[in-house]
């Protein structure tokens, strides 16, 4: 990725500023960020490196010499959903091996660590169709490199805090689902203002369906928007009072009533 280690690198120098220079700081990544720039970015702010890998030469060859005794079971207490199979995962293995990164560069940009890898059964039933018998079980397998100590975190522990930085990635699903599935101008200041303006409204959508409660607390802005923006209703006027008709029967009726009323409603007085 162009620019992704000055990137990195300010970001990072920003993070440091903000938080105590004493707390241990991780940097996680999805594959696009691996690289020998940003790896060198990172090492040069003095924290720590995990990226999600490519399935390359390299990889797909430490990952036939991990030891099957080596294989841990684990299970999420939040299922994963799968794009490939179109499932729920709530079941896999975790291992790791020593994996010394950008191993085909020069000396000084190689970087030593570990290569925690989960694998999961081959559920997709086309590639499971497409094989003459299955004669042992198949895995799909997903790799990281991390430079985090093995004493600080385990293989288990390592790959629940690495799997965290996916959490960032509803949010852009979230914005190029609305406001950014298109910028508006060929010019830049004229995007940047557009991309605040976007994050705004977001973090007020996330706000109102955090108070609406119930399934709106967890829904994505695009519903947020249909069930509590995007409402059909008639606008009355009556003794100098304006009153919104609602459609009647409607399933969101509780939801939009508790946001409208925590929203507009006189503060509570504070109990002594």
């Amino acid at each position: 990725m162009r620019g992704a280690d000055k990137l990195v690198s300010d970001s990072l120098a920003t993070a440091k500023r903000i938080i105590d220079p004493d707390t241990p700081v991780l940097a996680r990544f999805d594959s696009a960020f691996y690289s020998a720039n940003v790896a060198k970015a990172v090492r040069a702010a003095g924290v720590h490196y995990s990226v999600t890998l490519p399935q390359n030469a390299a990889v797909k060859k430490a990952i036939a010499h991990i030891p099957a005794e080596a294989w841990r079971g684990i299970n999420y207490p939040q299922a994963i959903y799968d794009d490939e199979t179109g499932r729920w995962i709530s079941d896999a293995q975790v291992a790791e091996i020593d994996f010394t990164a950008f191993s085909s560069k020069a000396q000084e940009e190689q970087l030593a660590g570990r290569l925690v890898v989960r694998r999961i059964p081959e559920l997709n039933t086309t590639k499971l169709a497409a094989a003459q018998g299955q004669l042992f079980d198949t895995f799909r397998y997903h790799a990281f490199f991390t430079t985090v100590e093995q004493s600080v975190l385990d293989t288990v522990a390592a790959d629940k805090v690495h799997r965290q930085h996916a959490v960032v990635e509803q949010v852009f699903a979230d914005l190029k689902a609305g406001p950014l599935a298109h910028m508006p101008s060929g010019r830049f200041y004229a995007n940047a203002a557009w991309l605040v303006i976007a994050a705004i409204s977001h973090n007020l959508l996330r706000a109102a369906g955090s108070v609406a409660g119930g399934k709106l607390v967890n829904a994505r802005t695009v519903s947020l928007r249909q069930k509590l923006v995007n409402i059909p209703a008639r606008i009355a006027h009556r003794a100098r009072k304006l009153i919104l008709h609602l459609p009647t029967h409607w399933k969101w009726a509780t939801a939009f009533d508790r946001l409208w009323h925590n929203t507009l409603s006189p503060p509570q007085l504070a109990t002594p």
